[in-house]
């Protein structure tokens, strides 16, 4: 077990149990590393099996966060180190977080995730399989991988093109910063609650009359968050999503990403969301932004364990690409803002460098997810 997860057990009625795993390194914003996925893993499966355990919390510890996404910078310092044993690095961690990723989204007992604070890369990838996904007020969430030279991965092929209009390509491209109120507009959350809410929604959860058909606790869960989202309610905060529709679907009515790249150079704005979205993308990693196009179109009719497949692929090619080594590099461990990208900007790049991220590096039979059905 890892000490950056605490379990948890809150007894119930009929000695019947509340299961509640803490990410616990505040101090990282409880970014996620290798064992707290090995974690996390093995206990949602022990409570899969265990008839006691009725419900899931899924939190994180501290104020600031529930959990800032996956730690690339140990991926880095492999890859820098020895290119082979990193390329072995990578696919056991996006494996192991993708295995997770699936097994949250399929679970069939209630999980509820507390999404407080900073919900970005990894942390989506933990909140939107869910069952019940609660915001609040601090909720800060965005999907960044344009900055650092990766792509939105975690399922952001299957979410992603679950958004309303284009929204889903343009968080991609954008990296852009979306509060609880676009949470629940682009579907990516169920309910918002105050954060000090938490211990009350705990409470009430305990002293709830379980039963043992497992959908009959999903709809407990569901009347419980309703009644305390009833108060939250108008402290929702305004969609900047909801708020742009228009603009986002005049900037996304292109037929290619070069002339979106065209259009969104001179686009003139003095709308501060609008416009520090759009310089996400034009400062963002030209290789990603076709990744973002790509994995968007292809994505579309995949089923879910068809997008953690080709995002395996997908995650562990741009290791080997170079381009994400270098925005870590620049982003997170020199931190000067200043990479050096392969290819200066979208219209340099050639569709054959695109295709090879999306080569097989195994067999189908011996794909690390192909077990997942």
């Amino acid at each position: 077990m890892s000490d950056a997860i605490v379990v948890s057990c809150l007894p119930c009625e009929g000695g019947l149990q509340i299961g509640v795993l803490t990410l616990n390194r505040p101090s990282s914003l409880n970014a996620i590393n290798q064992s707290m996925i090995d974690c996390l893993y093995e206990q949602l499966l022990a409570w899969k099996q265990d008839e006691r355990v009725v419900c899931i919390m899924l939190k994180g510890e501290g104020d600031k966060a529930f959990c800032a996404g996956g730690d690339v910078r140990q991926l880095f310092t492999a890859l820098r180190k020895d290119v082979k044993a990193g390329q072995q690095e990578a696919e056991q961690f996006f494996s192991h977080e993708y295995r997770l990723d699936y097994l949250i989204h399929t679970y069939p007992k209630p999980i509820v995730v507390w999404g407080h604070g900073i919900v970005m890369g990894g942390g989506l990838g933990l909140m939107v399989g869910g069952s019940h996904r609660v915001v609040t007020e601090t909720t800060r969430m965005a999907m960044p991988e344009m900055a650092i030279g990766l792509y939105p991965d975690v399922g952001g092929s299957w979410f992603l093109n679950r958004m309303p209009e284009k929204t889903g390509l343009f968080c991609g491209l954008t990296g852009c910063a979306l509060n609880a109120g676009d949470a629940l507009y682009a579907g990516l959350a169920d309910r918002f609650l105050q954060h000090s809410m938490l211990q009350e929604v705990l409470d009430a959860m305990r002293l709830s009359t379980w039963q043992k058909e497992s959908e009959a606790n999903h709809a407990i869960v569901s009347k419980i968050l309703r009644r305390f989202a009833k108060a939250a309610e108008p402290l929702i905060p305004e969609s900047n999503l909801q708020q742009h529709k228009q603009q986002i679907q005049r900037l996304m009515d292109h037929d290619t990403l070069a002339e979106i790249y065209h259009d969104w150079l001179h686009y003139d704005t003095t709308d501060h969301w609008l416009e520090k979205a759009i310089k996400g993308f034009l400062q963002g990693c030209p290789t990603t932004a076709y990744l973002v196009w790509e994995q968007i179109k292809r994505g579309r009719h995949l089923s879910l364990s068809e997008v953690f497949q080709m995002e395996l692929t997908l995650s562990v090619q741009c290791c080997l690409h170079g381009d994400l080594v270098e925005g870590v590099r620049s982003r997170l461990v020199d931190k000067d803002n200043n990479p050096k990208w392969r290819y200066a900007s979208v219209l340099d790049i050639p569709k054959e460098w695109v295709e090879t991220h999306f080569e097989s590096l195994w067999p189908a039979d011996q794909h690390p997810l192909s077990s997942l059905v």
